[in-house]
């Protein structure tokens, strides 16, 4: 009986992991995507600047979802999704300091 508590509980334990992670990877994205709509408002980033960070995000959100529909995430994975939310980043903040307009 203890063994099947002590189941179900790392099952749970490790579940909410899992969905807590997707969770925040999604987090992420949405105020990526956010931001990179108020710098195309505010007009710090160019219309094709915009398509192009616009396309990374949807393939962001691919990721996370593909990841996410197996249900569990390797290492391998979640430094994928981590390393497409930094290089996002790093090509607003990039794009928006770019005076070549």
């Amino acid at each position: 009986m203890k063994k099947i508590l002590l189941f179900l509980a790392a099952i749970l334990f490790f579940t909410t992991g899992i969905y807590a992670q997707a969770a925040r990877y999604r987090s992420e994205q949405k105020e990526q995507e956010r931001s990179i709509k108020a710098a195309y408002r505010h007009h710090k980033v160019t219309e094709r600047e915009y398509i192009k960070l616009m396309d990374e995000q949807d393939a962001i959100k691919y990721a996370i979802d593909k990841y996410d529909a197996e249900g569990v995430w390797t290492a391998h994975q979640r430094e994928v999704v981590v390393g497409k939310l930094e290089r996002a980043s790093n090509r607003l903040r990039k794009y928006k300091t770019n005076w070549e307009r």
